[in-house]
């Protein structure tokens, strides 16, 4: 368990991990090399049972993992026969055990276990709310301290199940993206290490085990493959263990079509992608480009400079994959969310509605066939649920900093914070 190299399969150069994120050369996203050919599921907890294609050597103890199962009623609703639901959220009566309700928690897990393995130093982690929440809670679960760095309008999302004493956070007037580069500021503090987000192998392989749940209830990769994106790493994720799961040589020979959406207005990866781009070109500046990004009802669905043109990106996944990414309207997120609940009997994210109503779209012109197999990720969900168990323990920002702050005005802080570590 736990074998695998670092490689860049554009150049070719493999190299050791110590919390690797990069090839030397700068090819593009680098990925982990599994010892395990074919996949072997563990008898180890949550996620970590696909732990021979995650690149740790060890595992945290959480039940927390995607769990598939096939749907009968949402099914029946918009006639399909073969369609499965890969839930990321707390249902303990599907044995869904995320207890942030988001599968960003999936990324957290190994991403911060690696780091301990393979790195030292802190992590910092910006988000809009889901992935702060989820490092939070591992955190909490685990003592793995985590900086993060979040939008004002975030605060509310980033919550625990558990006391944490080792979660240090930033709020940002503004959006997503400057709360980025604010968290980017911190990382020039030592000892402050960046999560690394797209280019992380172990975000993106955590992210990847929702394929993986799905193909191994399924015995076979999916037809087609939905979800709602932001940066549009759940795409990368989904094809790149797709590769590896046409490689097992159990699973099929035929890449799964990428049917990903984002939330209107803000759909800068639809738009781009629907033009036969490469690169994202804005028709709008950099001030609309924010204003626009705060209007979306799905706020996670908001990355304004997502991993969308570089080499082994979103726009290489939709290209290998034959993929398609739409727009998709907030009345009908809203809408699709109502009817997942009324069918399937639990609440779901604002980004997993979005996801709901592609799929909607999809049947509604003719794109998926009414037998083809069908994976629905289901990034959120189960709130209500949740608070029927546990406790939503806030965690509050040390300070709430302008947009444009640099790292000047908490240093000492975190210099002070980070002894707590050494």
């Amino acid at each position: 368990m736990g074998e695998y190299k670092l490689k860049c399969p554009y150049c070719g150069k493999i190299f050791p991990d110590r919390y690797t994120n990069e090839c030397p050369s700068k090819c593009g996203l680098i990925r982990a090399d599994y010892g395990h050919r074919q996949l072997t599921v563990r008898n180890l907890p949550g996620m970590f049972r696909f732990q021979d294609w995650l690149p740790v050597k060890g595992h945290i103890k959480s039940d927390a993992g995607p769990v598939t199962y096939k749907s009968l009623e949402l099914a029946e609703e918009l006639g399909l026969s073969e369609l499965y639901i890969c839930f990321n959220g707390y249902w303990p009566e599907k044995s869904a055990f995320i207890k942030t309700c988001s599968f960003k928690e999936l990324e957290a897990l190994p991403t911060s276990l690696r780091l301990k393995e393979h790195g030292g130093g802190v992590l910092q982690v910006s988000s809009a709310g889901n992935t702060g929440r989820a490092f939070a809670e591992v955190s909490a679960k685990s003592k793995i301290p985590v900086i993060l760095s979040v939008p004002e309008e975030g605060v509310k999302n980033i919550w625990t199940t558990e006391e944490t004493e080792d979660v240090l956070m930033y709020s940002v007037s503004g959006d997503y993206t400057d709360s980025i580069e604010f968290g980017n500021s911190l990382c020039e503090i030592p000892g402050v290490i960046p999560e690394g987000g797209a280019k992380n192998p172990a975000r993106r392989d955590g992210m990847g085990t929702t394929l993986l749940d799905g193909a191994v209830t399924m015995k076979r990769l999916p037809d087609w493959y939905f979800q709602a994106v932001g940066s549009g790493t759940g795409g990368i994720a989904a094809w790149e263990m797709s590769l590896r799961l046409i490689a097992d040589g159990r699973f099929g020979n035929k890449l799964p079509r990428l049917h990903l959406c984002q939330n209107e207005p803000f759909t800068p990866m639809a738009d781009a992608w629907n033009k036969g781009l490469r690169d994202i070109v804005s028709d709008s500046g950099e001030m609309e480009s924010r204003e626009l990004a705060l209007e979306v009802y799905a706020g996670v669905l908001t990355n304004r400079h997502p991993p969308y043109s570089v080499a082994g990106g979103l726009f290489d996944a939709l290209t290998d994959t034959d993929g398609v990414i739409v727009p998709v309207k907030t009345p009908d997120a809203k809408s699709a969310g109502k009817l997942f609940e009324d069918t399937e009997g639990i609440d779901l994210d604002p980004a997993a509605e979005v996801c709901v109503a592609s799929l909607i779209d999809a049947v509604d012109a003719g794109t998926v066939k009414d037998d083809d197999y069908i994976l629905l990720n289901i990034t959120g969900g189960g709130y209500r649920r949740l608070t029927e168990d546990y406790d939503m323990i806030p965690v509050l920002p040390s300070v709430n900093l302008p947009a444009g702050s640099t790292n000047e005005t908490v240093r000492t802080e975190i210099e002070e914070w980070l002894k707590n570590y050494e």
